[in-house]
């Protein structure tokens, strides 16, 4: 059976120390979403580091993006994979991961002990700022997967579905129905020129991983609903997530949220709170589980639950990683995949805009003022360029003020 490190010639062989040292450095310092993670990437391990060549990182970016899940921790994964083999995958992501997910954590205690005092204010200028963060993702999501009319029409229609049908299976269906819309009215194109990707994984692995992927998403729903157990109903709930978030890491803010707050594991403020938190830390957005994992109601919770929440929300990015690789030429030169990516793609701008709407819109706007300082957040993230995390310090500073002046 072949192995991952047989991808790569043995003087280009590490160490998952050395890999696990060169992303904690990134998972340190990669402020600004997925998109600037890749740019980090391919200036740490293509131009410096010279762990991969322009071509192969660029085919390991398109193969990250056609799956569902977070791109650029996938892209970290599999680079950690080709570096070091499965255990440089999972120092990859243990060290992306890991500073981000540890200090949204401790704001969650924060939060939980030590909110009350501080007062309302702050809480709610997060959940301002995280409007504009949003409205901003939706702009940029919609400017390069929607570009043309049937897109933006299935976007829409997407949107709909989600708000008349406001669940985890709506939200499902409506990704399903992108893929259909994109077989029938979108045209894909294969691709020809590409790079052989340095990572190799048998073909008896790559089926075992899918179906062991496909297993727990079809089966954890099920093992939660006969035991009624919270953790198993956890894993289940984060696990979906991970598996059908196509787009972006904010895409995860609708599939989380119809799954924790319905049923009153986080309330809505908590949950955009946290949210607009981890627009101010580094590393991926996915983070989020951990927070939410810290601030469940029923237990587990606390530090367990968000080791579980985390765990969870990520397996499914390992699997495909290792289920799809083997596939990946045959799969990209398929149209027919190419199609039905276009129009999930529509579909998750869809669900985006929806969320925009309800919750984000509908906790944080609550009057003229709200909208002002929500404005002058977008502006300051969409045409002054100002990183997140101090738009996200800003507001919940106006949050205070605004308090402190009308009490």
């Amino acid at each position: 059976m072949a192995s991952a490190n047989d991808a790569i010639p043995a003087r280009d062989k590490g160490t998952a120390g050395e890999v696990f040292l060169a992303f904690l450095k990134l998972g340190l310092t990669s402020f600004g979403g997925p998109v600037a993670h890749l740019g980090y990437f391919r200036d740490e391990f293509v131009t410096r580091r010279k762990w991969l060549d322009e071509r192969a990182y660029a085919d390991l970016v398109g193969l990250c993006q056609f799956l569902p899940g977070p791109a650029s921790s996938q892209v970290g994964m599999s680079i950690g994979l080709a570096r070091a083999g499965y255990p440089g995958a999972a120092a990859a992501w243990t060290a992306f991961t890991l500073p981000s997910a540890v200090a949204l954590v401790l704001f969650a205690y924060g939060v939980t002990h030590f909110g009350g005092a501080l007062g309302a204010g702050w809480l709610h200028g997060l959940k301002v700022a995280a409007v504009a963060v949003v409205a901003l993702a939706v702009l940029g999501m919609a400017r390069s997967l929607t570009p043309d009319r049937e897109r933006a029409t299935i976007a829409v229609l997407a949107a709909a579905l989600t708000l008349v049908v406001p669940l985890a299976w709506g939200q499902v269906a409506a990704i399903a129905a992108g893929g259909m819309l994109g077989l029938a009215l979108l045209h894909g194109d294969a691709r020809a020129d590409h790079a052989r990707l340095p990572l190799a994984v048998s073909r008896r692995v790559g089926i075992a991983a899918l179906v062991l992927f496909f297993g727990l998403l079809a089966g954890l729903p099920f093992l939660a609903a006969t035991t009624h157990s919270q953790t198993i109903g956890l894993i289940s709930a984060f696990y979906r997530a991970g598996s059908l978030v196509f787009g972006g890491g904010h895409v995860v803010l609708p599939l989380l949220q119809s799954s924790v707050v319905p049923p009153g594991w986080v309330s809505n403020d908590m949950f955009l709170a946290g949210y607009g938190a981890a627009q101010a830390v580094p590393g991926p957005l996915f983070t989020f589980a951990a927070y939410l994992g810290a601030v469940m109601g029923p237990a587990p919770n606390g530090w367990l639950g968000a080791a579980i929440c985390l765990l969870a929300i990520f397996a499914p990015s390992f699997l495909l990683i290792i289920g799809v690789l083997p596939f990946w030429d045959q799969l990209r030169r398929r149209p027919s995949a190419q199609s039905a990516l276009k129009g999930i793609n529509a579909a998750v701008v869809g669900l985006l805009l929806a969320a925009l709407y309800d919750p984000v819109w509908k906790a944080g706007i609550l009057g003229p003022a709200d909208y002002v300082l929500g404005m002058a957040a977008f502006v300051l993230l969409f045409l002054w360029r100002v990183p997140p995390w101090l738009v996200v310090v800003l507001c919940a500073g106006a949050g205070t003020l605004a308090q402190s002046l009308c009490c």
